[in-house]
């Protein structure tokens, strides 16, 4: 039966000009589909709705949690009286706006004490201050040069409607009639959010370009010595536009993490083109037009393809991550790499087939001396390696090991706050309202079960609210249903189920629907000080060893949530899942080269990539990097690009054992035939993911300099570290014929 691959190779000879018309409605197709991709920030990029956690924050979201828009005014004199009734001018038209819950601000407050209405001078806007309770006074009043006003939406909007109403508040302030002086600031989490998501889509386009720019710069540097340079660069366009395109039609949303795949397209991408290209132009060299096609096709296509699959398999291992965008990101690169391999095996042969390729000559290139030198230094180096692979072995290993357990010292990040730009415009503005208000983090218990509003749940959840206020330092405050109870019942507790029942109903409806639903489930929100998420972690463990220890009445349960529990959890997640993912990556690629390669040696593309692992903690840990949520997915990224320059190593010492050379021979002349080809793709590569160092994003910068780092590693690991290993392995098991020569 004849290969795939050999079908394709024929109707590339037969028919190039039938395939590129194909591929371009394939591309038509994958274009539509790049105007349907979606940016998505915020807590569904976080935390997966599927699990107990996350279904339980969702629901809180929805039915409970309400953002809210802060509006920071500042100018001389706040408590003038034009600027308040500007303020209060300003907040009735915004109240007015669908999904807007209500407001509050000063203005709320003085009217309140001065029977209802805007004090109308200067000594009665002193008296009715006076009158205004002095905690919330410093709150919304810090001083007299500025004030906040809050702008509450209702529960369970959406992001899309969010970002709506902050941009008919932009218009509306805009278009106001504004007292000269007066400055306001729209900010809060839900601004933040939104700039975040502009500069993400913003920062996408320039990762990208400089991406393909830098790597443009790359090829021409180190490609020179074969026809069209270039033509790798389009490959990889080609391989992008499809991914887009099916992220588009297929809904998969671009979000913090997932930008940061794209830049490691390119570098893989890249790295597939190049190697079709030089096996190409190696073999039209020597062979007609359409016989170098097939054998290109034939013996390059299943060696790559091997190790496209093992890079593959790196990616997969990430889809055990409980984040769902570091999920997001390993589909995104898994159905990268497939397309940027299927663009540079049908692209580079049938481009050849039209243009009726011609190799240089080989004194065409400037670089062709160097390179040739180049090979043979390679060839050298790991013929001195194989004679001598212990000590190489050791020492490697020994640094690796040593990075294994600096690993552990690796602290860990899931701030949100510290991922963008320090001076990104909505953290200034978020900081500045921090200041002023104070902090505005909170931790929710959500109490769910039959009777919540029954006296002894009632009872619990007050003496449960003052307990942890009482002995808790990192909380302020305890509000819940039971705050206002006893505001309405004359500052006691009622005492019988009648009394909770009379003063329920005295209690407005706006006020209830922020701490109770029916008499099923209800909320304690518990004010907080500023704290570290290392130490808001610690608080949510405690938080729930009280509620074990002060348990809920029977048929109540109560479990904390809300955004702190959702990020200082996401630590615990990022410790947790990046072991997961690396030690799965390992484990899949071992699987596959034995179910390939069908004996044990087939570990032998797996030894290396455990040393660069190890060196990759050594190396975080050297220079202060934390891991967040995309650093997370190194280990299993290291696999996945590490293991294809490994595999095509042992794939082309296979062949050379074949042919009957002697093991130093062959180790010499793999290393100096895919080593050259692998480091012209590999800098390549490295100059692709050098793109993200110039992110404003720190969590994208960072992720840059370790993968930057890790191509450097995996080009050590392929050209120092497998011709020893190779040397040892040979000497186990006699060479059997592999399965495909690339």
């Amino acid at each position: 039966m004849r290969s795939p691959f050999e079908l394709i190779a024929e109707s590339i000879t037969r028919r190039p000009a039938a395939v590129a018309a194909l591929f371009v409605l394939v591309m038509i197709v994958a274009l539509y589909g790049m105007g349907q991709t979606t940016m998505e920030t915020g807590r569904d990029t976080y935390i997966d709705k599927s699990t107990p956690r996350g279904a339980l924050l969702d629901k809180y979201m929805d039915t409970f949690k309400s953002d809210s828009i802060m509006l920071l005014f500042e100018c001389d004199n706040v408590l003038d009286t034009d600027v308040l009734a500007y303020i209060d001018r300003l907040q009735s038209e915004i109240a007015r706006e669908e999904y807007v819950a209500g407001t509050m601000s000063i203005t709320d407050m003085v009217k309140q004490v001065n029977g209802g209405a805007l004090p109308a001078s200067e000594a009665e806007i002193s008296m009715a201050k006076e009158r205004v309770p002095p905690e919330l006074l410093s709150r919304y009043l810090p001083s007299n040069m500025m004030t906040i006003s809050a702008v509450t939406l209702a529960p369970g909007v959406s992001s899309d409607t969010r970002n709506q109403v902050i941009d008919s508040i932009e218009s509306r302030i805009s278009c106001s009639d504004m007292p000269p002086g007066v400055k306001v600031t729209v900010t809060g989490s839900p601004a933040f959010a939104k700039q975040m998501g502009e500069e993400i889509n913003a920062s996408m386009g320039v990762l990208i370009g400089a991406a393909m720019l830098l790597m443009v710069l790359a090829v021409g540097l180190l490609f020179g010595h074969v026809r069209y340079r270039f033509l790798p660069v389009f490959v990889v366009g080609t391989g992008l536009i499809l991914t887009f395109g099916t992220m588009g039609l297929v809904g998969i949303p671009i979000s913090m993490v997932v930008i940061g795949a794209f830049p490691v397209l390119i570098g893989i991408g890249i790295d597939y083109a190049i190697q079709f290209q030089s096996r190409f132009d190696e073999e039209a060299r020597t062979s007609p037009l359409g016989e170098a096609v097939m054998t290109t096709i034939r013996n390059s296509g299943p060696a790559i393809l091997y190790a496209m699959i093992a890079t593959s398999l790196g990616f997969i291992a990430m889809w055990v991550s409980p984040v769902p965008m570091v999920r997001d990101f390993g589909l995104v690169c898994v159905m990268g790499v497939i397309f940027c391999y299927i663009s540079a095996l049908i692209i580079v042969p049938t481009f050849g087939m039209l243009v009726r390729y011609r190799p240089k000559a080989e004194g065409d290139a400037s670089t062709g001396s160097s390179m040739a030198a180049y090979d043979r230094f390679l060839g050298g180096v790991a013929g001195k390696i194989a004679r001598h692979p212990i000590p190489i072995l050791l020492v490697l290993g020994l640094v690796a090991l040593a990075g294994v357990h600096l690993d552990a010292s690796i602290p860990i990040n899931s701030d949100e706050e510290t991922f963008v730009p320090d001076d990104m415009p909505a953290v200034v503005d978020l900081q500045k309202m921090r200041r002023v208000m104070g902090s505005t983090e909170t931790l929710t218990l959500y109490i769910r079960g039959g009777g919540v509003t029954n006296l002894d749940t009632l009872t619990w959840m007050k003496e449960f609210g003052d307990y942890e206020v009482a002995n808790n330092d990192k909380i302020t405050s305890a509000t819940s249903i039971v705050t206002y109870l006893v505001q309405y019942n004359g500052g006691r507790m009622p005492a019988t189920q009648q009394e909770v029942d009379e003063v329920l109903k005295r209690i407005p409806e706006a006020t209830k629907e922020k701490y109770l639903s029916g008499n099923t489930e209800t909320v304690i929100e518990f004010g907080l000080v500023e704290m570290e998420n290392e130490v808001a972690l610690s608080l949510v463990d405690r938080m729930k060893s009280d509620v074990a220890w002060k348990s809920p009445p029977p048929g109540i349960t109560a479990t904390p949530t809300g955004m702190l529990e959702m990020f200082t959890n996401l630590m615990t997640d990022i410790s947790e899942s990046k072991t997961m993912m690396t030690v799965l990556g390992f484990l899949l690629i071992f699987l596959f080269l034995l179910l390939v390669y069908r004996k044990a040696t087939a570990v032998s593309p797996v030894i290396p990539i455990i040393f660069i692992v190890g060196w990759n903690g050594a190396i975080m840990y050297l220079l202060g990097l934390d891991y967040t949520p995309l650093t997370a997915v190194l280990g299993s990224m290291t696999i996945g690009v590490a293991s294809e320059y490994t595999i095509l190593i042992m794939e082309r010492f296979h062949e050379e054992r074949r042919r009957g050379k002697e093991l130093y021979e062959a180790i010499q002349q793999a290393v100096q035939k895919i080593g050259t080809a692998i480091t012209v793709s590999g800098m390549t590569t490295v100059f692709g993911f050098s793109a993200l160092l110039l992110s404003t994003f720190n969590i994208i910068s960072n992720f840059g300099i370790v993968t930057v780092i890790t191509v450097g590693f995996s080009l050590m690991g392929a050209i120092l570290v497998m011709p020893a290993v190779l040397s040892v392995m040979d000497r186990f098991s006699r060479p059997t014929a592999a399965p495909a020569s690339p």
